[in-house]
């Protein structure tokens, strides 16, 4: 599976600097530490876990397992017998043992230059304690489930600390999502308690995140199933002096100031006129005041849930992917730690929001278990203008940065001179996740971002994963640009034909996984049958991604995307994902979308979405010149290319009104 010898051609590797202090650097190296996770994983993940504290040890295999459906049902455990609290390792034991109180856990960036705060892991771990106080005082115990829709701010992490402290499990909704899209999680999680903010700013667009959730809990007792407690934190209004990045306000906590100001830029802006129903609302700010900052924590067994984290279905109904305690922290500690070769003097920034799953294993738990230093950013790339990301990078200092091939398309499109007004001489190691990313996007971020001198680890794995599973390794493993290279530590992959079969040396089909790893997910929420049906069915014996993959002759995998967007079009079976890649290595193309539409002679034929640089309109001729050369919301674009208005719901989109403008200037025939 991996071959004896990295290739020699056409592939990158990391600066020789980089190598001396890699934890695993060179490929030999990586070679023996995976056989020893495939043939001895006990022992292999079992020296990781000393690394851990626990209250009880494990009995019996590391992993145990059944991912074949003929044999019974499907389930994977890890540890049992072991208990732990995932609080108490990444922020009592940082404090406490490895004597990491006075080190900066984050620095958070606000949506404003200027608006910002350092929290060390001391400060973490008392807010996270005062907040498990308030949770307990309100009734929440081990086992209870709490949905959190908050913005990209402290309060947002020390809220889902505080649940896993007492041993209840979180639920966190993005804040992007509409109301209905909360209501449907709360119920189907069902949550005895929301936390959430009055509101936020995300780039000049107000957001006001207390009357969507007032709707959200008016729609669940529409539907019979009451909320009682919601607790509000005033972000927007700065209230309660003692708490994390909020200075106090004059007035009671419904009653909101009317401007908001930042150290560095000065804006008079409108905040929300929250709505307040004093039988279910409950302020963030007056609970916390006089609580204890002491909770011990609750000890749960190893298999306890952590948290469900919801991820769209082929069907539209989002599965709630259940993840457990000791695997997660094992695999997400783990991964963070080697894929981004992280050292105790990093600053490191993933741009993702928490409400994903980058978010909670690369935001949170992975680099909080490592006693990392991390940037959380509540803003927007573009805004206040395109060089913000850049600005970030040099003003705390960055040197592992991890984000999407979506926000490195959308750079591009400004050309590298944003990008060259700052120096970014601190970053050492690139990351991207979300979907594979294209070549072009790769050569730029590489040459232009990191100036040739940063490895790029072109993460893949799932919200389903936990963490990454195929991946690069900075110093170890050479770069091919768009590839996801070779499997992280205890992960199996195949790929097989549509009968099942493996398929050796270089082929294309279906990837699976043949036995799990410590970080997978365990169930979907409240439907068992739903996780075997999606993951297991379709080929016993395997764990199912769903995704399509290339494996070329060196032996490197390349995602080649969702297997419902490869497109039959006369016969020939093309991935949407390669055509995209093909459409944006036009000069003037920055990004594109390609999706099928029904054709009466083809059976279907391609339909293409393409942004362009800045300055350059389309044209006829254009038209032509890419129809000669070749993780959007693929849902809303196949009804813009079938010209069907019923969107559903289009809330997760950052702008909804270019999808009325898309319906307006669509062509009447497909490419």
């Amino acid at each position: 599976m991996i071959p004896d010898k990295p290739p020699k051609e056409d592939v990158f590797h990391g600066s020789e600097d980089l190598k001396k202090e890699a934890h695993i650097s060179s490929f030999e190296k990586y070679k023996e530490l995976y056989l020893k996770s495939i043939e001895n994983p006990d022992e292999f993940w079992g020296d990781i876990a000393k690394d851990f504290f626990w209250k009880t040890k494990h009995t019996g295999q590391f992993l145990d397992y059944n991912f074949d459906v003929t044999k019974g049902e499907i389930f994977v455990k890890c540890m049992e017998g072991a208990s732990t609290n995932i609080c108490y390792n990444v922020l009592d034991r940082n404090v406490h043992e490895r004597k990491l109180g006075d080190k900066v856990a984050f620095y958070w960036e606000g949506n404003e230059p200027g608006d910002e705060l350092t929290v060390t892991y001391r400060e973490l771990l008392q807010r996270v304690c005062q907040f498990a106080n308030v949770l307990k005082s309100q009734g929440v115990k081990k086992g209870d489930r709490v949905s959190i829709y908050m913005p990209m701010v402290v309060e947002l992490v020390v809220a889902m600390l505080a649940c896993v402290r007492i041993g209840a499990v979180h639920s966190i909704v993005f804040a992007g999502f509409s109301a209905e899209s909360l209501c449907e999680r709360i119920m189907d999680s069902q949550c005895s308690l929301l936390i959430t903010a009055d509101g936020f700013y995300r780039g000049d667009k107000l957001i006001n995140l207390k009357l969507l959730a007032d709707e959200a809990l008016q729609k669940c007792r529409d539907k019979g199933f009451p909320v009682k407690r919601c607790i509000m934190l005033k972000h927007l209004s700065k209230e309660a002096e003692q708490t994390l990045g909020s200075p106090p306000a004059k007035r009671s906590c419904p009653d909101l100031q009317q401007e908001k100001q930042t150290g560095r830029v000065k804006k008079t802006r409108p905040v929300p006129q929250v709505p307040w129903n004093p039988d279910v609302d409950l302020c963030w700010h007056t609970l916390v005041c006089g609580e204890s900052d002491e909770c011990e924590p609750e000890w749960c067994e190893s298999e306890d849930p952590l948290f469900v984290l919801y991820t769209s279905g082929s069907t539209g109904k989002p599965k709630g992917v259940l993840h457990t305690i000791s695997g997660y922290m094992l695999y997400t500690a783990t991964t963070f730690k080697l894929v981004f070769d992280y050292q105790p003097d990093d600053v490191y920034w993933c741009t993702a929001d928490i409400g994903w799953i980058t978010g909670h294993s690369y935001i949170t738990y992975g680099p909080l278990a490592n006693g990392a230093t991390s940037v959380l950013f509540e803003g927007l790339p573009t805004y206040p203008d395109v060089s913000r990301m850049w600005e970030i990078v040099d003003k705390y200092h960055v040197t592992k940065f991890y984000t999407a091939p979506t926000a490195i398309r959308l750079l591009m499109k400004y050309g590298s001179e944003p990008v060259q007004k700052y120096k970014r001489e601190s970053l050492k190691v690139l990351g991207t996740v979300g979907e594979p990313i294209n070549p072009e996007a790769w050569q730029w971020y590489y040459t232009v971002v990191g100036e040739k001198r940063c490895p790029i680890v072109d993460t893949f794995w799932q919200t389903e994963t936990g963490g990454h599973v195929l991946t690069p390794l900075p110093a170890a493993t050479p770069m091919k640009p768009g590839s996801a290279t070779f499997p992280f530590f205890g992960v199996v992959p195949a790929i097989l034909n549509e009968s099942g079969e493996e398929l050796e040396g270089p082929n294309e089909g279906y990837l699976v996984f043949k036995q799990p790893w410590p970080g997978v997910m365990r169930t979907v929420q409240g439907n068992h049958q739903r996780f075997e049906t999606t993951y297991f069915k379709k080929f016993p014996g395997y764990y199912v991604t769903g995704d399509g993959c290339r494996r070329d002759k060196d032996g490197y995998f390349w995602i080649t995307g969702r297997i419902d967007d490869m497109l039959n079009v006369s016969g020939h079976l093309l991935s949407t994902a390669e055509v995209e890649s093909a459409l944006v290595e036009h000069e003037v193309v920055a990004e594109a979308a390609v999706v099928g539409r029904p054709h009466p002679v083809k059976g279907e034929s391609l339909y293409c979405f393409v942004t362009l640089t800045d300055g350059v309109t389309f044209s006829r001729a254009l038209e032509t010149d890419l129809k000669k050369q070749g993780k959007i919301m693929r849902r809303v674009l196949r009804k813009i290319a079938c010209d069907e208005r019923d969107m559903g719901d289009i809330s997760t989109l950052a702008d909804s009104s270019v999808v009325e403008e898309l319906f307006q200037n669509r062509c009447s025939t497909a490419v």
